[in-house]
């Protein structure tokens, strides 16, 4: 083998490391983002089962007035 397919080769695995470093991290912030957002919706239904629990309390109240 040429040293300047030897060269091309080196450089083509480099660069390929490299890809593949730079989408690890990108799946590591993905996976961090993810879990950020889970985390986010759960307490958003949190807080909506709390507010739909406070209008099912006043509407059963409103009924057993009539």
């Amino acid at each position: 083998m040429s040293s300047e397919l030897f060269n091309r080769l080196e450089q083509k695995v480099a660069s390929a490391v490299e890809a593949l470093e730079l989408l690890k991290m990108e799946a590591e912030e993905l996976r961090e983002e993810n879990s950020r957002l889970k985390q986010e919706r759960e307490e958003w239904e949190r807080r909506l089962t709390a507010l739909l629990g406070k209008f099912d309390e006043v509407e059963t109240e409103t009924a057993t007035e009539r």
